[in-house]
C-alpha cells in the first residue's frame, strides 16, 4: 500500500464532502454543524493542557 501525504489529506476531504453536498443537499446542515464542532473542539484543546 502506498503511503499518502498528510498534504494530500484535506484537499481529497474538502473534494469529496463537496460532491456529496452536490448529491445530497441536505447534507450541507450535517457537514457545516461536523467542521463547527471540529474546529471549536480542536481551538479549546489547549485550556486542557
Amino acid at each position: 500500500m502506498e503511503h499518502i501525504d498528510i498534504v494530500f489529506v484535506p484537499p481529497l476531504v474538502a473534494l469529496l464532502i463537496g460532491i456529496l453536498i452536490l448529491l445530497v443537499p441536505r447534507i450541507l446542515n450535517f457537514a457545516v454543524a461536523a467542521y463547527l464542532i471540529v474546529v471549536g473542539i480542536v481551538g479549546l484543546l489547549p485550556l486542557f493542557h
